[in-house]
């Protein structure tokens, strides 16, 4: 994960599928004007920004991507109300001491997205192995998600980051992990990047256990930044 850096410097009760699909309804409808938008979740956000549309696979030197998609796991089941962060007293065990494996995690959230039609499949033939691409084959939606970051810290910073959205929010801080934000915000002109950078700052340097502790259900999103801030 880089540091930030300034342009001027560039040196009743439900059975699981009934829940999951009740989930999915409860994701907020953050494009009013785009109403028949595929809704994606966290992780095929933050996947979508770090592919190369073209390509489709991310640059070879992010070695964030992966770690940024599985907090972004962990932050969408936390907005959809599945998970918690336990008291420090409920504690019984360490978490290191946990043995708890996501596999091939890039690779699901990418079928993901063909499924919803916004990714396609193919094959890179290289010197030595042969590999699965994911071009974007829906270039709008990848625009449309793009304005939609850019504008979280333009048009729609509300400078009080306890009444920002949560989703907003927790692709901010995801997108940072995953070393995709300065890309996503690079089109912007000159002015507009050094304003959004600094909002961007202003987020990344907020104390991230007082924050959790106003129990906003952001808590997984300040814990998630938290850990990747001392990585």
């Amino acid at each position: 994960m880089t540091t930030l850096t300034r342009r001027g410097w560039r040196g009743d009760k439900r059975t699981e599928p009934e829940e999951d699909a009740a989930a999915d309804r409860e994701l907020p409808d953050d494009d009013s004007d785009n109403s028949k938008a595929p809704r994606l979740t966290l992780m095929e956000e933050v996947l979508l920004l770090g592919l190369q549309d073209k390509e489709g696979y991310p640059s070879f030197w992010n070695d964030c991507l992966s770690p940024g998609l599985r907090g972004g796991i962990l932050i969408e089941l936390a907005l959809r109300g599945r998970i918690h962060l336990e008291p420090l007293t409920a504690r019984k065990k360490r978490l290191l001491d946990r043995k708890y494996q996501l596999r091939n995690v890039r690779e699901r959230v990418a079928k993901g997205l063909v499924e919803k039609g916004i990714l396609t499949t193919g094959k890179q033939s290289f010197l030595l192995f042969d590999m699965t691409t994911h071009p974007v084959c829906d270039a709008a939606e990848k625009q449309r998600l793009l304005k939609k970051l850019q504008g979280s810290v333009l048009e729609r910073w509300t400078g009080n980051l306890r009444r920002m959205d949560h989703r907003l929010l927790a692709l901010l801080v995801l997108a940072h992990a995953s070393d995709v934000l300065e890309k996503a915000l690079g089109s912007l002109e000159d002015t507009q990047y050094e304003m959004a950078m600094s909002r961007v700052k202003d987020v990344l340097e907020a104390d991230a256990e007082l924050e959790a502790a106003q129990g906003r259900g952001t808590e997984v999103i300040w814990a998630v930044l938290a850990a990747f801030s001392r990585a």
